[in-house]
């Protein structure tokens, strides 16, 4: 065994010496002209630059080697009329020859100095030629360099957009609407897309931006080269979009890492979380300079809101974009000695909802008496510039139109949820939280396996089965359900198979139901927002749009992250919520009554009014949904029985 390990060996060494002895034997046969040749390409990669100095180089040779043969044989003693002005001379002309191919037109003399001039421009025209194509090769090289979007943006206090999704149109939208008083207001999105794609795609689908101006790059977000074309040190927010596929939170969290690598001093950013078992990676990684937004959780609250009561969905749309009334914050307000209660009713088109402290802690609707001292008014405006120097309100109140209806607590309630996908945990989740005990849900869905959470409230039932059969839908979708909601199956088809599917379900239960004062509400979750206006064909009450009203909510937090625990507080069970109550608890049915009326009537019952649903107002141009937000002071109601008052109330 020994020999045959030493045997081994030996033959291991002499292959190692045998293989290794030629390579340092081709090594020393390395010749000049080898080498010579290595040194050129290695130039020549070096690009435009060397390409050119090399062709100078060859024009150089060229004139010294032709201007030197006019002189060394003193060609020009064959003209007459000749001019000798020396060797530099000679030179000079060499030069206007390779050129100039027209300088030989004007030669004289003998055959031979015709013959070398002209060989000399035939030299010239290929090295003019070659300068020529290497020119223009570099600038269609740069152009196309400058078309990929790899150049750094110089630009400063600007809103950074990393990632692409569909939710980039919305976005860009929303913040076109918020720039629009702004001076050269600036969006840079940087994506792992073709620039000249973006930009195509942008003016496509946004043609008019309202004087923003969107500046594209192409890179990846994680890579902290890229990422430096966008200029994030310089920015005024930063938005993180997730990139949709099987796990778009891993580019969220590596995105905010790159980010903050260096430093947690910087642009404020805000970025969405699909799955909430990231949330605290996120959180952790941002270190309080980001705002986390739980996509799957919030898309649920809403629906669950929005199934509470018809109408919601055009409240919670109007206060998170930026067109129409959206919230704000008044510092200014010289009200720090009064109460809460007492400033509701002091500005014309301006509606106050709550109270901001120094330490960002946000309360809506809070007691009457509650002074405001430091704290910020949190209200609802239509433009930032709404607040200075606001006109005060001269509405009168019409005491005798005050009605104290006490209204009517809830009951347990019958619940129908179609279709099942990610978010449906948490919208059942939600439910429970809502729901009076001994409520009931029905869950009917032919996809996905259903998953319940610990429930207190709600008595579930699975059923499966085809949601989109009628003969189905027939034995589960009753008048006496109290609310109705229908979930895509974005979990299994994609995007448009899945927002089919849907809008056929909203038809059948939409006829199975009617669509009368009675008929319990009917809530919807599309994924693609142009398949909204086919919704409305159904008589939806409401549709959630899922993408879109997260859109919303990132564009309003890139503007101002002090929005956070407000939105928090409108969507969380605890705390103050937004309802949509019957008018008449308010005031009597049949009078015609200013909106200060309103407001007044619903500070007595300890809540806060700020819009209003005119039922005979559906349908119109105005609002097609009837809901009016921040109506002025002194704009009139005549109150119906079905009207409803916007208002935000602890229950």
């Amino acid at each position: 065994m020994g020999q045959t390990g030493r045997q081994m060996r030996a033959r291991t060494k002499g292959a190692i010496g045998a293989s290794s002895g030629p390579r340092r034997q081709s090594a020393a046969k390395v010749g000049g002209a080898e080498r010579l040749r290595y040194a050129f390409d290695n130039s020549m990669a070096r690009g435009t630059p060397a390409l050119v100095a090399w062709l100078a180089a060859a024009t150089f040779v060229l004139i010294l080697v032709f201007g030197t043969i006019v002189a060394l044989f003193n060609m020009r003693d064959d003209d007459p009329g000749a001019q000798h002005q020396g060797f530099f001379w000679e030179l000079f002309q060499a030069l206007m020859h390779a050129l100039d191919p027209g300088t030989v037109a004007g030669d004289s003399g003998t055959w031979r100095f015709l013959l070398t001039m002209l060989a000399l421009t035939l030299a010239g025209l290929f090295i003019v030629s070659a300068l020529i194509g290497i020119i223009a090769a570099g600038i269609d090289a740069k152009i196309a360099d400058l078309q990929r979007g790899r150049s750094r943006v110089i630009e400063s206090g600007h809103t950074v957009i990393l990632g692409w999704s569909e939710a980039v149109y919305t976005i860009l939208a929303e913040l076109a609407v918020a720039n629009e008083s702004a001076k050269s207001p600036v969006v840079v999105i940087l994506a792992d897309r073709d620039k000249v794609e973006m930009e195509e795609d942008i003016r496509e689908k946004l043609p008019d931006l309202k004087g923003t101006r969107v500046v594209c790059r192409s890179g990846s977000p994680i890579d902290l080269g890229d990422l430096a074309l966008s200029s994030p040190e310089a920015a005024r927010s930063i938005i993180v979009l997730g990139s949709g596929g099987d796990d778009p939170d891993s580019e969220v969290i590596k995105t905010l890492l790159a980010l903050t690598h260096n430093s947690q001093d910087g642009a404020p950013i805000v970025a969405e979380i699909s799955d909430p078992e990231n949330l605290g990676t996120a959180r952790m990684l941002a270190k309080g300079r980001a705002v986390i937004v739980d996509k799957r959780g919030t898309v649920a609250r809403l629906i669950v809101q929005t199934s509470r009561q018809s109408g919601a969905a055009a409240v919670y749309t109007e206060l998170f974009d930026f067109d129409g009334d959206e919230i704000y914050f008044h510092s200014a307000h010289g009200a720090g000695a009064r109460a809460y209660g007492d400033v509701l009713n002091d500005i014309e088109n301006v509606a106050v909802i709550g109270l901001l402290d120094a330490d960002g802690t946000a309360v809506l609707n809070p007691a009457m008496d509650t002074v405001i001292g430091e704290q910020a008014l949190i209200v609802v405006a239509s433009d930032d510039s709404a607040l200075n120097s606001p006109p005060a309100s001269s509405a009168a109140v019409d005491e005798g139109a005050i009605t104290a209806v006490e209204g009517r607590g809830e009951q347990p309630s019958q619940a129908l949820l179609l279709g099942w996908n990610e978010r449906a945990y948490t919208v059942v989740q939600e439910l429970d939280a809502y729901a009076e005990p001994g409520s009931t849900l029905t869950i009917l869905t032919e996809m996905g396996e259903p998953v319940l959470p610990d429930l207190a409230n709600l008595t579930p039932t699975i059923v499966r089965g085809r949601t989109t059969a009628r003969s189905v839908l027939d034995q589960y979708v009753t008048t006496d359900l109290d609310q109705i909601i229908v979930l895509c199956y974005s979990d299994d088809l994609d995007v448009q198979q899945a927002d089919a599917r849907t809008l056929v379900t909203l038809l059948h239960v939409r006829d199975i139901v009617g669509d009368g004062p009675e008929s319990p509400a009917v809530v919807s979750e599309l994924l693609d927002d142009r398949n909204r206006a086919l919704a409305e064909v159904a008589a939806v009450d409401d549709v959630i749009v899922s993408d879109k009203i997260l859109s919303l909510m990132l564009s309003q937090l890139s503007e101002d992250r002090r929005l956070e625990p407000v939105f928090i507080d409108l969507l969380d069970a605890d705390g103050a919520e937004i309802y949509l109550r019957p008018a008449d608890w308010y005031v009597r049915a049949g009078s015609t009554v200013s909106f200060a009326t309103i407001v007044e009537a619903a500070r007595r019952r300890g809540e806060t009014a700020f819009g209003y649903r005119a039922v005979d107002r559906i349908g119109s141009e105005v609002s097609p949904s009837g809901v009016f937000v921040n109506p002025g002071k002194a704009e009139t109601f005549t109150i119906s029985a079905e009207d409803r008052v916007v208002v935000l109330a602890e229950d």
